[in-house]
């Protein structure tokens, strides 16, 4: 790499980024045509910071989302989906109308793993401030960063997805990905798939809606429609994929009928793409990137000071561990087109996280560097509104508009070639 992806942090978070973006392009070519733009990328890992609709930046962040001292050290709380933090302040025995002012004494008041403890068993999210583990995070290395496993037989796919000099701008023409993941890891997945020219159906739960920021951000080229997980219709769009990409906890997948193994079982050359944010060890754990962050020992190291925890200049796990995922999605495609067969994909953001405490450190993030916005962003007009998002890192490809959040019926738009 010769120029280096301006994300200033101690760990080696561009680096991270850098090989994450390039495994896309060597998993779709030989000889991929030019090397990403390190800055597109950084703009890309912190696309949220530029995402625009009518003008307005988004407000990312919730009330509820953040570090907070305890009596004994620090946490770290999400509370982005409404749901999450109104379990954060039961948990917390707060009113709905409690403010940042009354987090932080109640927060004061408690143990760190008292407030912890009372948050998860109330169905909210936090994970105290840890120190690294050196030798958890070996382990977690001694395994794949992608695990990529054949679990079934099935015939060779007829696909040409990927084969034809002439499929070079949309190298996954005529495959369908069903896209069941939400927030941001799975997402960009998804929508790097989508970028290569994949069919890409995303289901979400009627009942949960997505904020519409985060659905604008990583929406790109997608059609989204909303469907109860249990129906009869869902059977039929498993039926009917190439890929199923998978975000939910596996203990709810379980519960949903669309565990990876019974996925395997049911749907002979199905590949099957599954990212967590603790592993599959940990089923029925919830989590974030920030929480990721926090709990693995990547908040003390970026600390300003070495009292307060920080944080990574970009959601780099959830970026990272995208990419990754949708290269291995796109090498495994290869795969089942030379030797056919069933297969699983899995990664998790704590995963990403043990291999990027393994890079190598500085002393001191290096120095911010500006970036011009205007040269790394697209802007779509959607049903009369403006939106300008980060572009494209791959080069040579530009993203199509993202669609409202459920607006689709919920099935495939094309026939079926890629899967004999």
């Amino acid at each position: 790499m010769s120029v280096p992806v301006p994300l200033p942090s101690r760990l080696s978070t561009g680096d991270l980024a850098w090989a994450s973006v390039t495994a896309v392009l060597r998993s779709v070519s030989d000889s991929p045509p030019a090397d990403p733009d390190p800055d597109r990328i950084a703009m890309a890992y912190r696309s949220d910071r530029l995402l625009r609709v009518d003008g307005q930046a988004a407000s990312v962040w919730s009330a509820s989302s953040g570090f907070w001292r305890a009596n004994d050290g620090w946490l770290r709380t999400h509370g982005n989906y409404p749901h999450r933090a109104r379990a954060l302040r039961r948990g917390l025995a707060l009113s709905a109308d409690a403010d940042a002012a009354d987090l932080r004494a109640a927060f004061a008041a408690a143990s760190v793993h008292e407030s912890v403890d009372r948050i998860t068993a109330a169905g909210g999210l936090a994970v105290p401030v840890n120190a690294e583990n050196p030798d958890l995070d070996a382990t977690l290395r001694s395994r794949p960063l992608v695990e990529l496993r054949r679990v079934g037989d099935a015939p060779r796919s007829a696909a040409s997805a990927g084969t034809a000099e002439s499929s070079r701008t949309a190298p996954l023409h005529g495959i369908r990905v069903l896209d069941l993941t939400r927030v941001i890891a799975g997402p960009v997945c998804t929508r790097t798939l989508a970028l290569l020219g994949a069919e890409v159906l995303r289901i979400d739960p009627p009942h949960l809606a997505e904020p519409e920021w985060q659905h604008f951000d990583t929406g790109h080229g997608k059609r989204s429609a909303l469907l109860d997980a249990r129906s009869a219709q869902m059977t039929a769009l498993v039926e009917g994929a190439d890929v199923i990409v998978l975000g939910y906890r596996p203990a709810a997948l379980a519960r949903l009928g669309l565990a990876p193994e019974l996925l395997a079982e049911q749907h002979p050359g199905l590949i099957i793409a599954q990212l967590s944010a603790w592993g599959t060890a940990h089923p029925d754990r919830a989590g974030f990137d920030s929480l990721v962050q926090a709990e693995s020992g990547i908040a003390m190291i970026e600390s300003p000071d070495g009292e307060r925890p920080g944080a990574l200049p970009a959601q780099a796990l959830d970026h990272s561990a995208g990419y990754l995922l949708a290269a291995a999605v796109c090498e495994t495609l290869r795969r089942r087109r030379r030797e056919g067969g069933t297969w699983h994909i899995e990664t998790s953001l704590r995963r990403v996280a043990a291999e990027l405490l393994g890079m190598p450190r500085r002393e001191a993030p290096e120095p911010e560097r500006e970036i011009d916005p205007a040269e790394h962003s697209q802007e779509f007009l959607i049903e009369g509104r403006t939106l300008v998002t980060a572009g494209s890192v791959l080069p040579g490809f530009s993203f199509a508009a993202p669609r409202p959040w459920g607006g689709d019926r919920p099935q495939w738009r094309s026939p079926r070639t890629a899967r004999a």
